[in-house]
């Protein structure tokens, strides 16, 4: 199954494919997907061998540190991997059961970096160019992705930071985006989140995430926002 959804996605046009073993969230983990792998490195290298057969575009995996810290194997599935073929390896190093919590120990990047001669992409608190730049200089990675560092602050991407007004003009290009894209209902929800971010740092942000979640369309969710910007 997995390996004809690859063959799909690469038939559809997809330039490369991606596992993510990374995903903590209690619905994907407990139908053994996501994070769960982790648990089952035999497992996650058949699924690999499955996937590096079926297509031929790039293929990578994105890996945790481990399932907890009694269980910290990440150089271990990221051998695997390599022996399978995988192009490429992205590390967020918390452990499932650290979710999101405590700082991200960059030095299981570093142990992957050492384990491995395919690239290895950092992930993990990383908010800035400068966070960037150190993880590089900490782990050695190839690359560095940023997920919620991005929340509320694309512009994370820039050279610079851009000045109030460019800040304006992208989040009302985001949001015209959000409503071009996808049907009222689930463009309502991604505007209220995505409002909520970039809301953070205004004053009275709380009352304002509030109000936010409490309109009941997306012309209020945005007047909402306009009026405390």
């Amino acid at each position: 199954v997995l390996g004809e959804a690859a063959r799909r996605l690469e038939a559809a046009g997809a330039d490369a494919i991606d596992l993510n073993m990374g995903c903590p969230v209690p619905k994907i983990v407990a139908k053994g997907h996501g994070a769960a792998l982790m648990r089952d490195p035999l497992r996650a290298a058949v699924i690999f061998r499955t996937i590096r057969k079926a297509v031929r575009v790039p293929f990578t995996v994105k890996i945790r540190g481990g399932w907890d810290d009694r269980s910290l194997n990440a150089p271990e599935v990221a051998r695997l991997a390599q022996d399978e073929g995988v192009d490429a390896i992205t590390v967020h190093p918390r452990t499932r059961s650290q979710q999101y919590t405590g700082r991200a120990p960059w030095d299981v990047i570093a142990s992957v970096v050492a384990a491995v001669s395919r690239p290895v992409i950092g992930n993990g608190d990383v908010r800035s160019r400068e966070d960037a730049a150190a993880m590089v200089r900490a782990t050695g990675c190839a690359g560095v992705m940023i997920g919620r560092g991005a929340l509320g602050a694309p512009w994370i991407f820039a050279a610079a930071a851009p000045d109030r007004d460019a800040r304006a003009r992208i989040i009302r290009r985001h949001c015209a985006l959000i409503e071009a894209h996808l049907p009222p209902p689930l463009a309502l929800v991604q505007l209220r989140k995505h409002l909520a971010w970039y809301s953070g740092g205004l004053p009275f942000g709380a009352r304002l995430r509030q109000a936010l979640y409490g309109a009941s369309d997306a012309a209020g969710v945005q007047a909402r926002f306009w009026e405390a910007w």
